[in-house]
């Protein structure tokens, strides 16, 4: 039986990939293994593989992050905090029941991150 789904990512320069997944999303970087990277957050796992020759303007990469609450503070923390930090969608009330905006990492990869509202 499955137990859970975990991400792997690509990631271009390693250390820009450290600043904004720790420094500005809070994950923990668990291992460091070069040119592999395991980082979580509370139950969250995410995994990162080395890909240096990767365009970020042509990644197709993305995922969607679900939150429980929160996501008006950490939409207006993301938003002002860094010029790295490229908001590519604003923050909105879906008709699917999602509060969303998404985000760009410095991969190329796009980030959804939603929370259900009633």
């Amino acid at each position: 039986m499955i137990k859970s789904i975990v991400p792997k990512l690509p990631f271009i320069d390693k250390q820009k990939t450290l600043d904004f997944y720790v420094n500005h999303l809070e994950f923990t970087l668990r291992s460091d293994y070069g040119d592999y990277l395991i980082m979580d957050l509370g139950d969250v796992e995410l995994q990162f593989f080395s890909f240096p020759t990767l365009i970020p303007t042509k990644s197709d990469f993305m995922i969607y992050l679900r939150m429980d609450e929160g996501i008006e503070a950490l939409y207006n923390k993301l938003s002002k905090s860094s010029p790295s930090i490229k908001v590519s969608v604003k923050l909105e009330s879906k008709p699917w029941g999602q509060k969303e905006f998404s985000i760009i990492d410095p991969n190329g990869t796009c980030l959804t991150i939603g929370q259900s509202y009633p």
